[in-house]
This record gives C-alpha cells, structure tokens and sequence, in this order.
C-alpha cells in the first residue's frame, strides 16, 4: 500500500505535466496566433494580411528533405484549386530565408516559404520541438478560416495526401459558410 501512495504523486505531476503540455496546442474554434514572418524574397507576411480569406498554413521539419519536398510539391501542384477556393498556402518552418529560396527555387513553388528562424511561430502554433538537438516545427497544418479561427488542425500529415485532404476539407468547408 505504501508503494502505491508513493507512485501516485509522481503519476498526478506526469499527468499534470502532459496536460500542460497539451494546453500549448491551438485547436479548433480558437482564434489563430497571428505573425509576421518574412518570406524567402524578403517579404513580410502577416496573419492579418489575410483575413477574409482562407489560410493553409502548414508547417514543415526542414527545407528539401524528401517528406518536406513531397509535401510542399503536393501544395504546389493543386495551387490553382487552393486559389479558385480563395486559400492563401504559407508553408513555415525554422529555416531561414535563403533555404527557403533555394528550396522554392529548386521546386518552382509558387506560395510564400515563411522563415520562423527563432521558432515562435511554431511555438504559439504548438509545433515546436526539436530532432537530434536541433529545434524544428513538427509537421502540422491548421487551416484558418477567414474569421481568423483554426477551422481544422491536422496533427498526423501523410505528405503523399495532405494537399488533396487539406483541399477536400477546404471545398466542403467553404462551402458552408
């Protein structure tokens, strides 16, 4: 008995300790975390610079690597959708500019690759965490609603079939409002 009523507060600061954690994730309905990042030309792209449109802002580990490029090649390749349906792609991740160009580049990508190269925009989504050491965003997408709320979150992104998901979502999704 007295083994099981040492192990429970080392059981109730771990559950604590996970919920806090969980705490840190936007989910749906909320309003989104708003930003200014710059782009790989340079730029600077707002949140708020989007409003009344919708968003898929999607974050990725790590420019040019196969599941990142497979992912942001997806997104490319059904740009005129996302666009007919009045969606803003922004893929984010902690590289910096120039990665992001060479990786746009090399890819012919036609949306904005935004530099989060301190890494708070990944932790106000949520995404941040890191591999090997290294600080990356988890692979993630929230879709943002023109009101500005996370309208769905994708937590488990296969990059095969993200793009068409996020797309078919979005076509019933926008079609609802």
């Amino acid at each position: 008995m007295k083994r099981i009523l040492a192990v429970v507060p080392v059981f109730v600061v771990l559950l604590l300790g996970g919920l806090a954690v969980l705490a840190d994730q936007v989910t749906e309905g909320q309003p989104a975390p708003g930003f200014e990042l710059k782009d790989q030309d340079g730029k600077v792209h707002a949140l708020e610079d989007y409003r009344d449109g919708w968003v898929a802002l999607y974050f990725y580990p790590k420019d040019d690597t196969p599941g990142c490029t497979t992912e942001a090649c997806e997104f490319r390749d059904n740009i005129f959708a996302f666009n007919r349906l009045g969606c803003q792609i922004l893929g984010v991740s902690l590289d910096d500019a120039a990665s992001h160009k060479a990786f746009s580049e090399k890819h012919g990508l036609p949306f904005p690759l935004l530099a989060d190269t301190e890494g708070t925009v990944a932790e106000a989504y949520g995404v941040k965490t890191s591999y090997m050491g290294a600080p990356i965003a988890k692979r993630q997408t929230f879709l943002i609603a023109p009101d500005g709320r996370i309208a769905k979150h994708y937590e488990m992104v296969d990059p095969d079939t993200h793009s068409r998901q996020v797309l078919a979502d979005l076509e019933q999704l926008a079609g609802d409002r």
